[in-house]
């Protein structure tokens, strides 16, 4: 089957989204298919075309960035070239890009159009990135409409997300292709000694600094954790400065500068060592307060790493500790019930812990995989 995946950001940027995008395209192509992915060509020195893992990566040129949208002049007739050569169309959002690509594919190309809904976008505030809300969501419903099927990620963000609530009917649940190895002891006991974390309680983070990470709660827990940890060390893994649309590092820094002693920054981590991170970690924290996020992998990947989480209320972000009983829920937005939630696990830690086979019979990778596959052929045999 020849499958093109269209999405706004690839390797080798590292979000949830990109992950997920990689992680399925690299398997499919693994099971004999022919996988393209077109996306954008966001950074100058990287190759407009190249094969990695098997998937042929194709990057349109961007003429400039607006917020975290990419101006890309011909890249719906470029789409409209591959959409030709292919089987089926498989669309990623949010992207600007979605609603005409579903249309093309659909109505044009006559191909079927599979979308995975990650997320409702919700930009920081300001005039202007509500203008691009409201675009971004009327791109999307264009592309539900369009769309034969729409693969969200449980039931319950779907049942709560403005866009996937219209389309009912064309929803199909799959959990996320979740790969995690088991952490290293020899290398977890030298990533606790380079950051200082020895004898302390380690309270992590993985993410960049985005608006929707709720990072300003997670500072504002520190001293509220260490009125019953005094030696605590938050260990904070993802991109922290540059992100794209975002300030949130610039606007933190009296936080940052009030709690720095307690703070270790570990910059963008290979996926291949993050096993070893959560490793080192006692509880994982998501404090994200819109939905922007929609379930977070990391929890997961923590989870499979021995390590439990602490989530907040979020629909979508809440499933993994309710349905595998290895973390707790918390409130959004409230830094004293984060903290709690924090102590609670840190306090009770073995009762948290499940075996990592339990897990991964949850979250199965090539579950994932084999249902998309099974989708995909199905839409193609009804053409």
């Amino acid at each position: 089957m020849k499958i093109l995946i269209s999405l706004t950001y690839y390797r080798p940027w590292i979000s949830g989204l990109t992950i997920y995008a990689e992680r399925l395209a690299r398997a499919l192509a693994r099971r004999g298919h022919q996988v393209t992915v077109l996306t954008s060509h966001y950074e100058k020195d990287l190759p407009f075309q190249e094969i990695m893992d098997g998937v042929l990566v194709i990057r349109h040129p961007v003429l400039f960035r607006f917020s975290k949208a990419s101006v890309m002049p011909g890249f719906l007739s470029h789409a409209w070239r591959l959409i030709r050569e292919h089987d089926v169309v498989h669309v990623h959002l949010p992207q600007a890009e979605g609603g005409p690509l579903a249309f093309i594919g659909r109505v044009l190309a006559h191909k079927p159009v599979v979308l995975t809904y990650h997320c409702d976008l919700q930009l920081p505030p300001g005039l202007f990135n509500r203008v691009i809300d409201r675009m971004a969501f009327a791109s999307n419903v264009m592309a539900g409409v369009f769309a034969d099927r729409i693969v969200a990620y449980t039931d319950d963000y779907a049942r709560n997300s403005p866009m996937l609530s219209k389309f009912a009917r064309k929803i199909t649940v799959m959990y996320p292709p979740v790969e995690m190895p088991p952490p290293d002891a020899q290398a977890v006991a030298a990533l606790k000694e380079r950051y200082r974390a020895n004898g302390h309680r380690v309270v992590g983070f993985a993410a960049r600094f985005a608006e929707e990470k709720g990072v300003s709660y997670l500072l504002d827990s520190i001293p509220l954790v260490r009125e019953k940890c005094p030696e605590v060390k938050y260990l904070l893994a993802g991109q922290y400065r540059g992100v794209v649309g975002e300030n949130v590092w610039e606007r933190l820094q009296p936080q940052i500068r009030q709690y720095r002693e307690y703070l270790e920054f570990l910059g963008t981590v290979p996926i291949q060592e993050m096993g070893n991170f959560f490793g080192a970690c006692d509880v994982l924290t998501v404090p994200s307060i819109n939905s922007t996020e929609s379930f977070g992998l990391v929890q997961v990947e923590a989870m499979l790493s021995g390590c439990p989480v602490v989530a907040t209320d979020l629909p979508g972000v809440r499933e993994p500790a309710h349905v595998t009983g290895m973390g707790e829920v918390v409130p959004i937005k409230d830094a004293r019930a984060l903290a709690e939630g924090i102590v609670k696990v840190l306090d009770n830690r073995a009762k948290y812990v499940r075996p990592r086979e339990e897990i991964a019979a949850r979250f199965s990778s090539n579950r994932t995989v084999v249902e998309y596959e099974k989708l995909f052929a199905e839409l193609q045999k009804s053409e």
